[in-house]
């Protein structure tokens, strides 16, 4: 493992491992252990009480942080016709459909979230090689394939974030910036566990929220309340 630089050996001295803080205690702690000389993103860890092997333990679903993500997000739409011109107007930054396929085909991904009104899918599928391991093919599941174009791009321009437990049940989602201020981050922590409580499959057995961690880009981790109860 590499050597940790001074200015995180610094900022580990300041969090106590064995703590968990409450959660205005844990961003105001946050902001002083970030070190970078950016806007760091935070992200918020969480483990669920889920066996994702199982289909019906599956924990995956988007959400509409009240403070956004501090991301300038790009929106591309596949989409045609009155589709097309709802996206334009609703402030997406890239609409077409082959020629938009052609240049991903080609190499070009200077986007970050995919949407497709569903009669594109016939163009958008054969892209599954190029935008799956990205993370970025459109999905029904998660509201990127819908007739709901002009929405979907204002939430997703608003701060919308996807959320998809990984093998060992852990759910990684930014929840905004270092300079946001505590109070905001707070609100978009709260949100985010009240939606993975929402999204809590039936099938899951025993204590649902297990731990929970938020930490700035290259700080440390903070151990921090996932629940008063869950």
């Amino acid at each position: 493992m590499a050597a940790r630089g001074k200015k995180h050996r610094d900022a580990l001295l300041l969090v106590d491992r064995q703590k968990t803080y409450e959660i205005e205690e844990a961003f105001e702690l946050l902001k002083k252990t970030s070190y970078t000389n950016f806007d760091a993103t935070v992200d918020a860890a969480i483990r669920l009480g889920v066996d994702t092997r199982h289909a019906d333990q599956k924990v995956r679903g988007t959400i509409v942080l009240p403070h956004g993500t501090g991301k300038i997000v790009r929106v591309l739409v596949f989409a045609k016709g009155e589709k097309a011109e709802e996206a334009k107007e609703a402030g997406a930054d890239y609409v077409g459909a082959e020629d938009l396929a052609e240049k991903i085909e080609g190499g070009w991904l200077d986007f970050d979230v995919a949407i497709a009104s569903p009669d594109m899918m016939g163009v958008v599928g054969k892209l599954g090689r190029v935008l799956g391991p990205r993370g970025m093919m459109p999905n029904p599941k998660v509201g990127t394939v819908t007739n709901d174009v002009g929405r979907t791009v204002q939430e997703s321009k608003a701060g919308r974030v996807e959320y998809n437990a990984d093998k060992t049940g852990v759910v990684h989602v930014p929840i905004g910036k270092v300079s946001f201020e505590v109070e905001k981050l707070a609100e978009n922590y709260k949100a985010l566990i009240e939606a993975l409580l929402r999204a809590r499959p039936p099938a899951a057995k025993g204590q649902y929220l297990r731990r929970a961690y938020v930490s700035a880009t290259m700080g440390p981790g903070i151990k921090i309340v996932a629940a008063k109860s869950a």
